[in-house]
This record gives C-alpha cells, sequence and structure tokens, in this order.
C-alpha cells in the first residue's frame, strides 16, 4: 500500500503541491478502497483488482484535469453530513459551515420558519432541518439541475426541506408565506475576479452559483434584503455570507431598509465574511423606498 500512495502522489504532484497531493492520495485510498485512516498511516498492503486499477487511473486522470476532488469521488463533507455533489452546485466550503455555526449560537430555540436563498446542493438548508427538525425549512433557487441534486440530498439523509423553483431577481409571482430565519450565501465574487481564481473552481464549479457584474456587486444582497422586508416575520434575521470587500456597504444598506442589530463577522482566515440582522422597522423600509 505504501507504494500505492506513492504512486498516486507522485501522478498529481504534476499538478498540485506535494503537501495537497498526499493529503488527496490518503483520501482516494480511504474513499475507494475502503482504508481506514490508521491503515493508511500504517501503510497497510492491499491488493487491487483490475476494475480497480482502472478506476483509479480515472480518478487521476480526472485530477490532473483539475476537476475537483469532491466532484470526482462524487461526495462532500458538510457540517458532519455527507452530500451527493456534482458540477451542477457548488462544492460546500468551509465558510458556509462557519456561517451555519454562527447561526445556531444565535439561536436559543430552533426558528420555526425558515428560508434558505441559493440551495445548491442543499447543504444550508439540509443541516438546518437536521439541525432542528420540528422548523419548517424552505429553499429556492434558479437551477432546476441544482434542485435535482438538492432535493436527492434531502431524501438521502432523512430531511424535510421543501425544495422550490425561484429567481429571486424576478418580481414575486403571488404571496410566499413569512420566515423568522432568512440565509444566504448568493453569488458574489465579481467578473473581474476571475483571473485570480484557480482551476479547479473557475473551469469546474457553475458560473450561476459564482458571479456578480463588475458594476453591480451588491445586486444579489440589494435584491434579498428588499425580499426580506416583505417575507420576513416582525423581529425576524437575515444571515448572509459575503464578499469581504464589501461588508461594510451591505451593513450600510441593511440600515436603510429597517434592520438593526447589525453584525459583520470574521472567518477564521480573518476576513470579512458574515453579516447577520433584525428587521425591526417597516417604516424605515418605507423611507428608504421613498429617498
Amino acid at each position: 500500500m505504501g507504494n500505492l500512495l506513492f504512486s498516486i502522489r507522485t501522478a498529481l504532484q504534476t499538478v498540485y503541491p506535494f503537501r495537497e497531493a498526499n493529503a488527496i492520495a490518503r483520501i482516494i485510498l480511504q474513499e475507494e478502497f475502503g482504508l481506514t485512516l490508521s491503515d493508511v498511516y500504517s501503510g497497510k498492503d492491499i491488493q487491487i483488482s483490475e476494475e480497480q486499477n482502472r478506476n483509479l487511473k480515472n480518478i487521476i486522470e480526472r485530477l490532473q484535469n483539475y476537476e475537483p476532488l469532491q466532484y470526482v469521488l462524487g461526495v462532500a463533507d458538510f457540517c458532519g453530513l455527507r452530500f451527493d455533489v456534482n458540477p451542477d452546485v457548488l462544492i460546500p466550503r468551509p465558510e458556509t459551515a462557519e456561517l451555519l455555526e454562527m447561526i445556531f449560537a444565535h439561536f436559543s430555540s430552533s426558528p420555526m420558519d425558515i428560508l434558505d436563498i441559493g440551495s445548491g446542493s442543499g447543504c444550508i438548508a439540509i443541516t438546518l432541518s437536521h439541525r432542528w427538525p420540528n422548523s419548517c425549512v424552505v429553499s429556492w433557487d434558479v437551477s432546476e439541475k441544482a434542485l435535482q441534486v438538492a432535493r436527492s440530498n434531502n431524501q438521502k439523509l432523512g430531511t424535510n426541506v421543501r425544495f422550490e423553483q425561484h429567481d429571486v431577481l424576478q418580481e414575486e409571482n403571488g404571496a410566499h408565506a413569512k420566515f423568522d430565519l432568512i440565509v444566504s450565501n448568493p453569488p458574489y465574487i465579481k467578473e473581474k475576479e476571475r483571473k485570480e481564481m484557480e482551476a479547479n473552481v473557475l473551469n469546474w464549479e457553475p458560473e450561476l452559483a459564482l458571479f456578480v457584474p463588475n458594476e453591480d456587486p451588491l445586486l444579489f444582497y440589494r435584491t434579498i434584503i428588499q425580499k426580506s422586508v416583505r417575507l420576513l416575520n416582525p423581529q425576524g434575521w437575515l444571515f448572509f455570507e459575503i464578499n469581504r470587500e464589501h461588508g461594510e456597504e451591505i451593513v450600510s444598506l441593511l440600515g436603510k431598509y429597517g434592520f438593526s442589530q447589525i453584525e459583520l463577522a470574521k472567518d477564521f482566515s480573518g476576513n470579512d465574511r458574515f453579516i447577520k440582522a433584525q428587521f425591526a422597522s417597516r417604516l424605515a423600509c418605507a423611507n428608504s423606498s421613498n429617498s
């Protein structure tokens, strides 16, 4: 097995640095060959079949083409749950897990009605439903392909999220329910930031879930804030994951629309990444819309 670990790592070092290649090789041995972490560390010897060898070669070729490991394996771990993923949905990120921890720390009891805007794999909505099974969780996405992944994860993980197809940028058709909590990790990467992105993100993850126009980086935040005024129950809460460059602008925007107790929080890397705010005043919103 030591030779197998070495051969996988060596093949991956054509596109990944040593430490990352080594970590990926260990994950492959665990996921594809059923080895435990202690097996990997102890160098346990295994024999692989011709079919396993063909599968391994295919995995390595895909990784050498910068396809993310989570797409190659078809799964991603998030908040203690395992989600099926493919290129129709974003890979759940550690920062989004931090957003969930922030929500869990905020509420002493579960919110009864929750809306997640931007379903993706369903990781946010499903994790909330798993943590608070007595809550009613609804999740919106514009992409039917993403919703198919999310609904499959919902069924697999035994949660009860209602996934609906909506384009949040369009005007609503008919009335929606009211919510105690709205959470969103919307697209927030500006088009001009493409050149700074790694190939395994830029070439594989869905652009629809990543990018906003350079000239309107707050497009989704402004729209969701405006809709939240109508969708939130009195004293309801809004939680965002944000682009680190625009935290203060979003804070200001929330204030104009009648939100209070606004908190801008940093992620583990020290970047402005999260905002929470409570909707307090419909009068302030009316004044904002007339200004």
